[in-house]
């Protein structure tokens, strides 16, 4: 089977890394920034067409 991946984008720095998303936690589980470490819930990390900046 393919692994999927999804960018995660964080709201504390600039980073936005790609993680497998069957190892992303649900939505309302604690997530870890890879780049700073800012610890907030896993939605708060991914963004839906609704939710992107342009």
């Amino acid at each position: 089977m393919d692994e999927a991946f999804v960018r995660v984008y964080c709201p504390a720095c600039p980073k936005s890394p790609e993680e497998n998303l069957a190892e992303l936690p649900a939505p309302d589980e604690p997530f870890d920034c890879p780049g700073c470490d800012e610890r907030r819930t896993a939605a708060e990390f991914v963004r839906t067409p609704a939710t992107s900046k342009p």
